[in-house]
């Protein structure tokens, strides 16, 4: 079966700075595919160029089959595009918003009611179908977004950052829902900001100033990162990280949680010497051990910069 989304050196450009620079991936039915990066990365342009609302100055892109760059128009019947800011009216019902949403994309109601009604239910939003769009919290509100954007059983989906700001029980039901379409072959394809998301997905591309930096499942990411990780527990782990940031051996350095995460080209060398130099300084620490990477370091590592 070809794939949902087919991407080839795709380009976007704006005045003085390449926003998409040449990205090739793919994303497969069935499958949750996270573009993750900081903000300025690319991943909403991307997204944009396959919603068609943009249109890239190099590269090719089909999705759902049809040439997103020469023939928009054809693929937006079987694509859902959440955008950051949805389009909810907040003057409507959650019921009048999905009543809507099917009538646009031409949904009988012998159809829309049991779907809006599985939807509805699995995100946790079935005693407020009364209630208005705005008085909504934000949570809900994206996860009614969804809601609409899935009316119509789209076969690609297009997230963007749609869990940003959201409480971490909106997002759980957010991520519950869209498990649960992967058994009806749909394609996601979702950016975020949030590195733990990424965990989350099957597959991932960790973007960084519109360039691809790895691209393989949250697994196979860790496998990249050159180097060993050791982690130090520390009631005052910025004064650590200063302390240790360039030291022999060390990589990087990442503020993580309660504590700091350091690449190191030999971690079995290595932690004798951190925990002498810690001590040396006087500073105190309570564990200093290797642990698996995350797929934080492997940004940290790839570019440099702290994604805090």
């Amino acid at each position: 079966m070809p794939a949902a989304i087919v991407t080839s050196d795709l380009t976007k450009r704006f005045p003085g700075v390449t926003a998409v620079d040449r990205l090739t991936f793919e994303v497969h039915a069935g499958e949750i595919f996270g573009l993750v990066g900081p903000d300025g990365a690319g991943k909403t342009t991307t997204l944009r160029i396959l919603a068609g609302v943009l249109t890239p100055d190099a590269g090719s892109a089909t999705v759902a089959g049809y040439d997103i760059v020469h023939d928009p128009e054809a693929a937006k019947a079987h694509v859902s595009y959440m955008p950051q800011r949805f389009g909810l009216y907040e003057d409507l019902t959650v019921e009048e918003n999905i009543r809507f949403y099917a009538d646009l994309f031409g949904v009988a109601r012998s159809e829309r009611e049991p779907r809006a009604h599985r939807l509805l239910d699995g995100a946790g939003m079935s005693p407020f179908t009364n209630r208005l769009a705005g008085k909504l919290s934000g949570g809900m509100k994206q996860k009614l977004g969804l809601v609409c954007a899935l009316i119509h059983h789209p076969r690609v989906i297009l997230l963007d950052e749609p869990t940003n700001g959201v409480d971490p029980v909106s997002r759980r039901d957010f991520w519950r829902i869209l498990y649960s379409l992967l058994d009806e072959g749909i394609a996601i394809l979702m950016s975020t900001s949030y590195l733990d998301e990424a965990e989350r997905c099957h597959r991932v591309a960790l973007v960084h100033q519109g360039r691809m930096l790895f691209s393989d499942t949250p697994a196979g990411l860790k496998t990249h990162l050159r180097g060993a990780v050791v982690s130090i527990d520390a009631p005052d782990p910025r004064r650590i990280r200063a302390e240790l940031d360039g030291a022999a051996g060390v990589l990087n350095a990442l503020l993580v949680g309660d504590g700091v995460h350091l690449v190191v080209d030999d971690a079995e060398r290595r932690i004798p010497e951190l925990r002498a130099v810690l001590q040396r300084a006087g500073m105190a620490f309570d564990r200093v051990e290797e642990v698996t990477p995350t797929i934080e370091d492997l940004f940290v590592a790839a570019t440099g910069e702290s994604h805090e």
